[in-house]
């Protein structure tokens, strides 16, 4: 097979796996069986933002939720608006795309029920084909996106355009050399949605490679053993009672680089 004709599947590939991930996501909520409230409501969306930021108790001190008041911040892959919210709190003028419109709705619903429907932007769109001009905002945020799009390096090229010079771009990935992988190979437990369409973990010269686009980028490993509510039986005693308190007394230093997060900070 040509190049030409290699290039024309590639393409002809690409809005099959877009529809196929669309679907994936449409059919899920993130961490759902960590509440037991009825979907939509206001207890549902604070008992998963509790639990998001107990078992990731490093984002909102490396992301300052309250400190982009007034700025334009787009979320790419905002799911049910979690992260959204918190932005919105702080005075941001927030937008939120996802391919899943499920997920939309239910963004819609969680900014309106926290009063912040006013601040909020929500469409169903594509990150690899953003439905806006460029130099458009000046932060864009996208936690945990890349590694399930189709094409990461097309969604990162978007994601750059529509950011104004000097604009800010925070990224997160899953991190191949770390911690966690490591574990789920000996534990023999699955890691979150590996039954999805695409799922790509990074290193870190990897994913250094991926924004080069960039002028400035600084990555931090990040995501360390906490104690879960996710996995029961003799697996969660193990981790919660032996595990992580053993990983933890490594100095952090030695561990930093095989944290689960790979959070990557960019300027345009």
């Amino acid at each position: 097979m040509s190049n030409d004709e290699l290039s024309g599947t590639r393409e002809a590939a690409q809005p099959r796996m877009i529809e196929e991930i669309a679907r994936y996501w449409n059919e899920r909520i993130h961490d759902l069986e960590m509440t037991d409230r009825p979907v939509g409501t206001l207890g549902f969306f604070n008992d998963l933002d509790e639990y998001r930021f107990d078992k990731l108790r490093y984002l909102p001190k490396l992301v300052d939720f309250g400190g982009y008041r007034d700025r334009r911040v787009l979320e790419v892959g905002c799911g049910i608006g979690t992260d959204l919210v918190r932005f919105a709190r702080g005075g941001a003028r927030v937008t939120g795309v996802d391919l899943a419109p499920r997920s939309i709705e239910l963004a819609q619903a969680n900014v309106e029920l926290h009063g912040l429907g006013g601040r909020a932007d929500l469409r169903v769109a594509n990150g690899e084909a953003l439905p806006f001009d460029d130099d458009t905002f000046e932060v864009v945020y996208g936690h945990g996106v890349l590694q399930y799009t189709a094409d990461a390096r097309r969604m990162v090229e978007e994601c750059r355009r529509v950011l104004e010079p000097g604009g800010e771009a925070i990224f997160m990935v899953y991190n191949r050399v770390s911690w966690l992988n490591a574990l789920s190979h000996v534990m023999g437990v699955g890691l979150e949605h590996a039954d999805a369409p695409v799922l790509r973990k990074y290193s870190i010269p990897e994913f250094r490679r991926l924004l080069d686009g960039f002028g400035q980028v600084s990555i931090v490993p990040e995501r360390f053993p906490v104690r879960s509510r996710l996995h029961t039986g003799w697996k969660g005693t193990f981790f919660n009672r032996f595990f992580v308190g053993t990983f933890n007394t490594i100095p952090r230093p030695l561990v930093r680089r095989f944290g689960w997060h790979l959070m990557a900070f960019c300027r345009k």
